[in-house]
């Protein structure tokens, strides 16, 4: 696992300080890593790519949303809810987010070039080979954020050894049982899983950060018995980890 901190000058502005929400017990045994028309509920909205330029939408909801492959340039989405959107290959460019949340969210290969992201709230999201370049966070705030193959140059304001902010240059490798790797790509099969890409990598493997993000939240003994039955569940589009997430509490509950 290859980790690193960026000593900037710049620094972000903490709402508070917050204990990551992402906590757990490690428990394994095998290491697994990287190698050479809908309810409106959960994440279950249907897809609403948006196409705009130079426009005014400004306190919107966005929750739950699926955002992906958008191509928004100069737009104003100030004071807008994006919490568990997903911005999957979504290119926003100097756009305006100022004081949006980003709960939940997940930004993967998306382009957030000059865009502003002032007095933002993100928490438990997600930043995968995401372009920032110009990208401005002048007092956002942040809980238990995760970087992963993102290059910080020309980024304006982030502070990264703020202790809610993780930054990977890789796939973290982790420990599994093979009994959990073997539940995990089973489960990959199912077609709705398979189309939402939260378990999966671009080569097809396992996406190792997002089983990380799930083992801080689960022991692995409650994952192992959710993906034995998650497939009996999941029978409709979703689109970021947090619907995951949710289903496992669910069966959680109903297994106590």
């Amino acid at each position: 696992m290859s980790e690193k901190s960026n000593r900037g000058s710049n620094k972000s502005t903490n709402r508070s300080e917050n204990k990551s929400a992402y906590k757990g017990k490690k428990s394994a045994s095998k290491k697994y890593g990287p190698k050479n028309k809908s309810k409106n509920s959960g994440n279950k909205k249907p897809s609403v790519g948006l196409h705009f330029n130079n426009i005014e939408k400004v306190g919107k909801t966005f929750m739950y949303h699926n955002l992906s492959k958008s191509k928004c340039f100069n737009s104003n989405f100030s004071q807008s809810n994006f919490d568990f959107a997903c911005f999957r290959g979504a290119h926003f460019k100097s756009c305006f987010f100022n004081e949006s949340t980003f709960k939940g969210a997940e930004f993967v290969g998306s382009n957030l070039k000059d865009s502003k992201f002032i007095n933002v709230h993100f928490e438990n999201t997600v930043f995968e080979g995401v372009k920032l370049e110009g990208a401005d966070f002048m007092g956002a705030t942040f809980k238990n954020v995760i970087f992963l193959g993102v290059n910080f140059e020309g980024v304006k304001n982030l502070n990264l050894e703020n202790e809610n902010i993780r930054v990977f240059d890789d796939m973290p490798e982790i420990e599994m049982s093979s009994e959990l790797v073997e539940l995990l790509e089973k489960a990959m099969q199912n077609k709705f899983i398979k189309s939402s890409r939260v378990l999966d990598t671009r080569e097809g493997k396992i996406n190792t950060l997002s089983v990380l993000i799930l083992k801080e939240l689960f022991e692995e003994p409650v994952l192992i018995h959710a993906f034995k039955s998650i497939e009996e569940h999941i029978d409709r589009d979703f689109y970021t980890l947090s619907f995951i997430i949710k289903l496992i509490e669910k069966l959680q509950k109903e297994n106590h």
